[in-house]
């Protein structure tokens, strides 16, 4: 079985388990499936908007697919939450990939 079998698998059994939606998104953008990975991560974040690291890799997403607005707003969201949660290294991540879109 492969991975994405088995993390369908898993979610099956748990499906707001944020972990394996993160993995299976990951998956996804491996396989250049980008469209299913976005449903992912947005679902991911709208059940629970404090798991940071799904941020960074949505915001990286937006920007290949050329949407730069949907991009800065994913990381000035994540940040805030990073920020507030007192998440150093992610707020640091999301706000390179931040710096580096719009400078």
């Amino acid at each position: 079985m492969d991975r994405i079998a088995q993390l369908k698998q898993f979610l099956e059994a748990s499906p707001n388990d944020s972990f394996l939606k993160h993995a299976l998104a990951l998956e996804h953008i491996k396989l250049g499936d980008d469209i299913t990975a976005r449903q992912l991560f947005e679902e991911l974040l709208a059940y629970e908007p404090g798991y940071t690291g799904s941020y960074y890799h949505l915001g990286k997403l937006l920007e290949r697919a050329g949407d730069k607005d949907a991009a800065v707003k994913t990381y000035e969201t994540g940040m805030a939450i990073a920020k507030a949660a007192n998440e150093r290294h992610t707020y640091n991540e999301l706000q390179s990939a931040y710096e580096d879109l719009l400078y």
